[in-house]
This record gives C-alpha cells, sequence and structure tokens, in this order.
C-alpha cells in the first residue's frame, strides 16, 4: 500500500453490540480503509499485511481474534490469499507495547490494528502515515489521540467505546445491587483516562460512596495483589475500568473476585460467561469518521 495511491476513506456511523459484535464493525472499517488497495493487491498478486497491536495475551484475546478472523472472511478477505496478520501481544507491560508497535512499523505494514487507548496512542507515536483502526477507546479526544470525533484528523480511525458515562452507571447500578455500600475499590491502570476519573470520583460523591482507587498492572500477578489490596481495605465490593487488559484477564478477576467474597460488576457480558456476577456494557460503539489517505 502506497501512501497517496488515490484512496481517501470517510465514514462515520453508528454500531451496535458489545465486545464480539464491536470486531464485526472494525472488520467493517478496515474494509472500508483498505478497499482500494485490496482491489490493488488482487491485480498485482501483492498480499496485504495487517499488524494486529493487544495489550493483552494470545490466550485472553483468542475469542476476539477468532471473531476478528471470519468477519474478515465474511467480508470477501481470505487469509494468506489476499491478507496476513502479524500478531504482537505485550502481555501487560506497557514499555513492551511501544516496543511492539515500532516493530509493526519497521515491517512495513500496510495496517494497523489496535484495542484501546493505550495501544492506539503507542501506535500513533510510532507512526503517521500508516493508517491505524481501533477499538474501544475510552475517550479519544481527551487522551490525544484524535483532534475531535468529527474530524479527527491524522491516521488514526475506528470506535470510541463510550466508556466515561458508561463506568459512572456502572456505579449506580452497583449501589442498587449491594446493601448498605459504602466503599468501593476501583481496578485501574496508570493509563486510566483523567476525564473517565473525574467523572467517576464526582458521582462516587454524588452516590455518598468512598471510591478506593487501587492500580494494578494487567497480568495475574499485579491484580492478586490489587486484590488483597482491596480486602484488606475494606472495600464493599468491585469495579473495573474497562481496558483490553483487564478483559484479556477476565477469567481471573472473576476467581479473584469469587476468592475474597467481593460482589462485582464488569464493563463486559464476556465477565459473565466465566462467572461474574454482573456486567453493564455499551448498547452502542460510535465509530470516529477518519480521512486516511493510503
Amino acid at each position: 500500500m502506497k501512501k497517496n495511491s488515490g484512496l481517501i476513506a470517510q465514514h462515520s456511523a453508528l454500531c451496535w453490540g458489545e465486545a464480539i459484535r464491536t470486531i464485526l464493525c472494525l472488520s467493517l472499517t478496515i474494509a472500508m480503509v483498505v478497499a482500494g488497495a485490496i482491489a490493488q493487491a488482487q491485480q498485482t498478486g501483492k498480499i496485504l499485511r495487517i499488524g494486529f497491536l493487544d495489550g493483552g495475551t494470545a490466550a485472553g484475546k483468542a475469542v476476539l481474534v477468532e471473531a476478528f478472523r471470519q468477519e474478515l472472511s465474511k467480508a470477501g478477505w481470505i487469509e494468506e490469499k489476499n491478507f496476513t496478520i502479524e500478531y504482537r501481544f505485550s502481555e501487560g507491560k506497557p514499555g513492551r507495547r511501544s516496543e511492539l508497535a515500532a516493530e509493526l512499523v519497521r515491517l512495513k505494514v500496510d495496517l494497523m490494528v489496535v484495542t484501546g487507548s493505550a495501544a492506539a496512542l503507542d501506535a500513533k507515536r510510532a507512526t503517521a502515515t500508516i493508517p491505524i483502526v481501533m477499538t474501544n477507546a475510552a475517550d479519544p479526544v481527551g487522551e490525544g489521540i484524535v483532534a475531535n470525533l468529527a474530524r479527527p484528523g491524522g491516521n488514526v480511525t475506528g470506535f470510541s467505546a463510550l466508556s466515561t458515562d458508561l463506568s459512572t452507571k456502572r456505579l449506580e447500578v452497583l449501589k442498587d445491587a449491594v446493601p448498605r455500600l459504602s466503599r468501593v475499590g476501583l481496578l485501574r491502570t496508570a493509563r486510566s483516562g483523567n476525564a473517565q476519573m473525574k467523572d467517576l470520583r464526582t458521582a462516587a460523591t454524588a452516590l455518598k460512596l468512598e471510591l478506593e482507587e487501587i492500580e494494578s498492572q494487567g497480568d495475574a500477578t499485579g491484580l492478586g495483589s490489587a486484590f488483597n489490596t482491596a480486602k484488606q481495605n475494606q472495600v464493599g465490593a468491585i469495579m473495573t475500568m474497562a481496558t483490553g487488559s483487564f478483559f484479556a484477564q477476565r477469567k481471573w478477576i472473576v476467581e479473584l473476585a469469587s476468592k475474597h467474597r467481593l460482589p462485582a460488576i464488569y464493563f463486559s457480558k464476556e465477565f459473565g460467561d466465566e462467572g461474574g456476577l454482573m456486567s453493564y456494557g455499551g448498547t452502542t460503539m460510535t465509530s470516529i469518521g477518519a480521512r486516511l489517505v493510503m
């Protein structure tokens, strides 16, 4: 795929569903972004290379990766015939994620697919020319990924998960579900969006709840320590921020909540599939209208 090859993709739409259905929207976005390049590849015999960057583990994201591959197939993309995927998982190590983004740039991938705000920022820092399609960005404007939702500019497009609004609603649902709740343990990462945190703190005050913020790495050891801290600080329930690393560790998080006898609310129904108490997720994924030139 060459810069200025003539393809300019512009789109703005609403896509419905939660984690798995987001992949369908993501696949459609990718198809729009590289449709011209696919046609050119078919004529020249070139196989396009997609870089897939995620902050979790291959095992933790297997269900999403498989859905992603299936949706690309439904859209007419044939793996190994007109595209290949270079997978990179940083396994909860933030520094490693930026290294992997740079590695994908050195490989000269034609497109980068990233999950979550942190991976999108690392990819954006690594390249200003390779198109980037992101999914589940919590606050793409506030986090500096795009200029604004209507006209993001640059080389990034994708979906905002409306995490700020949904996080405050999850806090309300949790209080309604847990009698006499006064203190909530909030599992967050070092890169949780400032806008989300500000709104959550305001919502907690309005709900007369004490918010015990517990920073954790998205790996098994870090999460185990975080739950120990939550128990020591006598929280009455747990809420998790919407991050890719927490999603990848959803089975372990649910097990830890059960072990410590802490009711918890999650951001995706897949936590419920692992035995989690309850979840409250988005019914809409708002796409960002982007202008990508390749």
